[in-house]
């Protein structure tokens, strides 16, 4: 028998609470240290692995729990062992744990419906890790040597100071032991708790400094959509991070629980579609990609000229076993340099002031420069992707998993990469980067529009196949310029932009609907006609929150009200079968009657774009 690699920690089952960039993973009985996922994170790093709780003379036997916020989750457990013979239980344990950024509290509350007092000896065992989120991503053991002062637990730049009113904290090498002994008085309860202060001076993000002002957005009849709209707000003002030297710019974390930072795709998107939300959290976005925007050519970080970054990290982020190593600053993405684009002009229309946009009008011509001068490394007259280091992303579009641009016959797509959608966001950012000019009366505008209306026309030669599914736009073009001829959600990105015409954005609508690209649930990233479809597929067959919600964004702007109406009933129904808290994917298998949504074991949750995707149903469902 072979020794089984590492393994991606599984996180369907696990219960999270969260404030980032602090994060904290458990089961549902609130144990921290039975699964690998499991643990106290504050930014990058696990600072606690484990952390158990006895009550001498008993166990604790887990019924159930609850989080009525992101924040929040209580667990409640009986204890028999202390209890009388009586069939109702009448000795329990409530477990209130709260996370703020940068500290992890609980509040042990003993209650007793017995006639007489109650003696417990408690203790509470803390297992120190310091894991870098990349090891413990990786599914390895990545724990660090640590120190205790009596107060303080330290690795590196990583700390916590642990307190407890009223408890013995000692260690015996391996854990940090809190002691209590309480009484629980007659039909009475007595609380107990401690905390743990978590600080890292490595982090490059911080919390914001201003609270979230969101806007009331109507759901319609169903209530469905206000429970998912409350709880997919709750979230994201969870996910709101800030960089130290702006902390009055927030933006969305990608994600839970590997993607506590800045993405500049992912912020871009989960801001564009929570706009009606929080409108404010355009602008800040914006800025704080403006200030990292590339400046010069590097190879080793992807920048260029313009571009907008990938991910900030705060140090080489390595994926063992995938050949992958970015560094802290990272720029390997080709989207979203235009998709800041889009983001700024819908800022503007959503009331941005001017004086705002002005002090943005440098990063957007520089933004709009890289389409037109850097974006086609390749010299194929579409703006494409290519790792030139050997170590970086492979694939750069938001399917960025190796094995996502495929033919319809499984194979593997050769790079340089010229993806769709791509040239569907490029378009739409010149044309609407080009009414931005002229409203600034600023020069470029006339230029802009010349270029995204031969991007168009070449689009419309080169891109549409024709394959027994239907005539449709490849995923992609290859290295040798051929359309890669799969069927994919990516047509649902190219709906609204203005790249095709009303026609062409009918038939794409239509694909989309049909059986071998609805799941019932959502629409698959691949069509189950492809070789290479699988339902637990990440990019290739699966169904992600917000690439439906894009689809249905776009559906809204191109006038197809009607299938952005049917597609956004099915997020509902999603929503409804996670509990409001809809996951990063999903399984792509059809629908089946009576039945629930499948879990992609894996997933991120909360995920920034898949919360703001309740926002976009919203609007389409009124």
């Amino acid at each position: 028998m072979t020794d089984r690699p590492h393994l991606q920690p599984l996180l369907d089952d696990a219960v999270i609470v969260l404030d980032a960039p602090t994060q904290v993973w458990s089961d549902r009985a609130g144990r921290i240290g039975t699964a690998p996922i499991h643990g106290v994170f504050h930014g990058d790093v696990r600072h606690i692995a484990g952390i158990d709780i006895s009550v001498r003379g008993t166990a604790l036997e887990s019924i159930g729990y609850s989080s009525p916020t992101p924040r929040h989750v209580r667990f409640t457990d009986l204890l028999r062992g202390l209890d009388d013979a009586g069939a109702d239980p009448k000795v329990r344990l409530d477990r209130d744990r709260t996370v703020t950024a940068g500290r992890f509290a609980e509040t042990l509350r003993f209650s007793s419906h017995l006639e007489d007092a109650v003696e417990v000896a408690v203790e509470v065992r803390v297992r120190p890790d310091f894991a870098p989120m990349q090891l413990v991503k990786a599914g390895e053991d990545g724990g660090q040597d640590w120190t205790w002062d009596g107060e303080r637990c330290r690795s590196g730049e990583a700390s916590f100071a642990l307190s407890a009113r009223g408890a013995e904290v000692s260690t015996d090498g391996r854990d940090l032991v809190v002691a209590w002994r309480a009484t629980i008085s007659a039909r009475g309860a007595v609380e107990l708790s401690w905390e743990a202060d978590l600080d890292d001076s490595s982090l490059v993000v911080t919390t914001p400094a201003r609270a979230a002002d969101t806007r009331h957005v109507g759901t319609g009849a169903d209530p469905r959509a206000a429970r998912w709209l409350d709880r997919a707000t709750a979230d994201l003002d969870a996910l709101r991070l800030a960089l130290p030297d702006h902390p009055a710019d927030a933006f969305y974390a990608a994600g839970a629980p590997w993607f506590f930072t800045l993405f500049g795709r992912d912020s871009i998107w989960a801001a564009r579609l929570a706009l009606a939300s929080d409108p404010a959290i355009a602008g800040s976005t914006l800025r704080v990609l403006a200030r990292l925007q590339g400046t010069a050519v590097n190879p080793h970080t992807a920048e260029a000229p313009g571009k907008i970054a990938h991910e900030l990290r705060s140090a080489e982020l390595s994926l063992p076993g995938e050949g992958v190593l970015l560094p802290p600053l990272y720029y390997g993405t080709v989207d979203a340099t235009p998709l800041w684009v889009c983001l700024l002009a819908d800022a503007r229309d959503a009331g941005m002031p001017e004086h705002d946009l002005r002090e943005l009008v440098p990063a957007l011509r520089a933004a709009l420069d890289w389409m037109v001068v850097h974006g086609d490394a390749s010299g194929s007259g579409f703006i494409d992707y290519a790792d030139e280091t050997g170590h970086g992303l492979a694939n750069q579009g938001w399917k960025d998993s190796g094995d996502s641009i495929q033919w319809r016959d499984g194979r593997l797509a050769e790079g340089p990469i010229a993806l769709s959608e791509v040239q569907g966001y490029a378009y739409e950012a010149a044309v609407r980067g080009a009414a931005l000019l002229d409203e600034l009366g600023e020069p470029g505008g006339d230029a802009l529009r010349s270029w995204a209306a031969d991007l168009r026309t070449r689009f419309r030669a080169a891109y549409w196949v024709t394959t027994p599914e239907g005539r449709y736009p490849a995923i992609a073009l290859d290295a040798h310029g051929a359309a890669v001829d799969t069927l994919t959600s990516n047509i649902g990105h190219l709906i609204g932009t203005g790249l095709l015409d009303a026609d062409e954005e009918r038939a794409c609508a239509e694909l989309l609907l049909g059986t071998s690209m609805s799941s019932g649930y959502g629409i698959r990233t691949m069509s189950t006609d492809a070789a290479g479809y699988w339902p637990l597929s990440y990019h290739g067959g699966s169904v992600w929150t917000h690439d439906t919600a894009i689809a249905v964004h776009g559906m809204r702007r191109a006038g197809l009200v009607d299938e952005a109406r049917h597609v956004a009933g099915q997020l509902l129904d999603l929503a409804e079968g996670f509990d409001y808290r809809v996951p990063e994917l999903h399984s792509g298998e059809p629908r089946v009657a009576g039945g629930a949504p499948v879990p992609y074991p894996a997933a991120c949750r909360p995920q920034a774009w898949s919360a703001a995707a309740a926002v976009v149903t919203a609007a389409a469902l009124r």
